[in-house]
């Protein structure tokens, strides 16, 4: 075995070699397994309180603060853990007797080919930095992240967030882990609130004033029902009609809801529109399509009535 002060020689010096930097190397390794494992531990139990704290209380939706402190307690986790690691490896190569200061030299070069061999990774890390940093989403938020190769956008609640990738979960229980420097398009649709809007065909010979009041009527009973009223944040309003064709009159209902509620809403205000035209004997053309605009600033009642 070579060290930087030459080969071993006697058995005796081996000996002492094991009995101190060996028995240094192992310490070292040995803590830096357990300090990893110990923050690892205190951020699950960071990340499990604020869980806790969100299912015990009467709130129906995470607010953004909870939602930034769970995305940052796992990325300083991460990078806590990555810190450790980095230092125990230089110490125990400093117990093998090799200076660090000769591997500067080196490490720029081996920094310099990993730069251009791997950029990017270095862009993943970059762009998981500025999508904590500036709060664009976080751990329980739904999103719409749309990648350059993707044909559609990939949808779902975010299950992890870190410096390198977002992992999502869609509505079929699929995991989708995609790189940071990837998203070319992040939308939010839970953040500060959201919105569902319900295009409604009617045939083109039916009463549009008479239908637009059912549909008011619908909206009003829809905000005084207790199942909606608190995921609504105000009664559905009707915009009037968005859209004429041959075959239909579509007329739109829009529905400001809580972040991520949207679609539970949007949903459940269907059924009830359908039920409602049905009742009163309008038969609907063609299948109602139900979308969902997510926002963060309210918009202006000026702004609403050019939509």
């Amino acid at each position: 075995m070579v060290l930087a002060s030459g080969v071993f020689g006697p058995t005796s010096d081996i000996k002492h070699w094991f009995q101190t930097e060996a028995l240094q190397i192992l310490l070292i390794a040995l803590g830096a397994v357990l300090l990893c494992r110990f923050v690892k531990w205190g951020g699950n139990r960071i990340t499990a309180r604020i869980d806790r704290k969100f299912q015990g209380s009467d709130q129906l939706v995470r607010t953004e603060r909870s939602k930034h402190n769970h995305a940052m307690t796992q990325v300083i986790s991460y990078v806590t853990i990555g810190v450790v690691a980095i230092v125990a490896i230089l110490n125990i190569v400093a117990r093998f007797g090799v200076p660090i200061t000769s591997l500067v030299a080196p490490a720029t070069v081996l920094g310099a080919g990993l730069g251009f061999g791997a950029q990017r990774i270095v862009q993943d890390f970059l762009a998981g930095f500025f999508i904590i940093t500036e709060r664009q989403y976080g751990y329980g938020d739904v999103v719409s992240i749309v990648v350059p190769s993707g044909i559609e956008p990939a949808e779902g609640t975010v299950e992890d967030v870190t410096l390198r990738y977002t992992r999502l979960r869609n509505a079929d229980g699929e995991v989708i882990t995609i790189p940071n420097g990837q998203i070319v398009k992040a939308s939010n649709l839970s953040r500060d609130w959201a919105r569902s809007v319900i295009d409604v065909p009617v045939p083109p010979n039916a009463d549009v004033n008479h239908v637009t009041d059912v549909l008011i009527e619908v909206g009003e009973a829809a905000f005084e029902d207790k199942k909606l009223n608190k995921y609504l944040l105000d009664a559905p309003t009707v915009m009037g009609i968005e859209s004429l064709t041959v075959d239909a009159v579509h007329l739109r209902m829009v529905a400001r809801t809580l972040p991520g509620k949207q679609f539970e809403v949007g949903r459940e205000l269907r059924v009830r529109v359908a039920r409602a035209l049905l009742r009163y004997g309008i038969i609907v053309p063609d299948i109602m399509e139900t979308a969902s605009q997510p926002t963060s600033q309210p918009m202006s009642v000026a702004q609403e009535d050019k939509e």
